[in-house]
């Protein structure tokens, strides 16, 4: 079974992701992970501080000449910002001590307030330094990884933004894994022209105005193999294990598989994906893609369709939303941490490593294997069998 664990605070030393269960013999290079992470730093609307996050990373362990071990894959990210600035060597320092600068404000639309109060502490840093967004960035190291595990297999995941504040891409064509390099070259990752030159509009009118916007993207996942999640069990439906890596991300307030919004308006005859028989191919296709590339809580060897709706982030450049301090209790405004105008076209590339990880946990489950040579024969060997 693939499993992750991230630690490490945004204005810490690094950020550090242990990975276990990739087989043995995969290759691997530092720069499959560093192209991820700098394509997560992407997107108009990002702050000043994307130019100085360099995501350096460090391969620790479970890697030897440029393939995995088998064993756990250790990974460290460090923070730039942490090395250029003796503030946060002394405001993040492990050692015993007491910050000067409590912060007793808390914003609204983020943890600080409810996290204060669960953790007892006084101090909002507490709460936000691990809450940041910033964590993502492990998350997307380990998603780079299950990425190259799931292309042994020729599984693709891509991602592009449908809106951006009030602006939607209305063309109805999706993209193809082939299109990703013009996505990721579009400056708000948008697969449309004309849609694109709306969203950059809102853009520019809300950082005019200080304020901030949210947005839809469109995860796809193309060469899924029949399968992958199980109706047996609650927990190991495919829609279930995606909705929770989906909604785990920051400012993340909605999934949606397939049509599913639209298609509640529909009647039953109208609502679902027509099975035919392809003859050429030997195999069963969908004529549509209503569902997703899900039935039953598994993948139906079609392409998988996931979207998430991103809120328009909480802390603003023009500081207004009301708040209370918790040590005088007066009314008063949410300070400002570090902000973007929008993070959507970046929260793409995070929903594309969140369902990469859970298409390669449920791959790695479903067909097993210490070495890569090992799971792609137990792949097709299962094309086979179902042919």
């Amino acid at each position: 079974m693939l499993r992750y664990l991230t630690a490490g605070e945004s204005h810490g030393q690094a950020l550090v992701v242990i990975v276990e269960g990739l087989p043995a013999g995969m290759v691997v290079t530092a720069k499959d992970i560093s192209d991820e992470l700098a394509r997560r730093r992407l997107g108009y609307g990002r702050g000043p501080r994307q130019k100085f996050e360099e995501d350096e990373i460090v391969l620790l362990s479970g890697i030897r000449h440029g393939r995995t071990l088998g064993s756990p894959v250790a990974i460290e990210i460090k923070n730039s910002e942490w090395f250029r600035s003796d503030v946060w060597h002394e405001e993040m320092s492990p050692a015993p001590g007491k910050t000067k600068k409590p912060l007793t404000q808390p914003r609204p639309g983020h943890a600080d307030l409810t996290g204060m109060q669960k953790y007892g502490f006084d101090d909002a840093r507490d709460v936000l330094e691990r809450a940041s967004a910033r964590e993502t960035a492990a998350r997307v190291a380990a998603g780079a990884l299950a990425k190259v595990f799931l292309a042994q297999i020729d599984v693709s995941v891509m991602s592009h933004v449908l809106q951006l504040g009030g602006a939607r891409n209305e063309n109805a064509a999706r993209p193809k894994p082939h299109d990703l390099q013009k996505i990721d070259e579009s400056s708000v990752r948008c697969f449309d022209s004309a849609a694109e030159a709306k969203m950059i509009a809102e853009i520019e009118a809300a950082a005019k105005d200080g304020d901030s916007l949210g947005g839809i993207v469109e995860v796809l996942a193309y060469g899924l193999p029949v399968g992958l999640g199980s109706y047996v069990h609650w927990d190991r439906k495919i829609d279930g294990l995606l909705a929770q890596a989906i909604m785990s991300i920051q400012a993340v307030k909605g999934v949606e598989i397939g049509d599913a919004f639209e298609t509640a308006s529909r009647r039953g005859s109208q609502a679902h994906d027509a099975i035919t028989w392809d003859a050429n191919d030997n195999s069963y296709k969908r004529e549509t893609s209503l569902a997703g590339g899900t039935e039953g809580g598994m993948t139906t060897g079609e392409m998988l369709v996931v979207r998430a709706a991103m809120k328009p982030l909480s802390t603003l450049n023009r500081p207004t939303l009301k708040t209370v301090d918790m040590v005088t209790k007066q009314e008063t405004v949410s300070f400002k941490e570090r902000t973007d105008v929008t993070a959507v076209p970046a929260m793409g590339v995070v929903a594309e490593t969140m369902v990469a990880l859970v298409l390669a946990q449920e791959a790695q489950r479903k067909f097993g294997g210490d070495s890569v040579d090992e799971f792609k024969q137990n792949v097709q060997n299962f094309a086979q069998r179902i042919r």
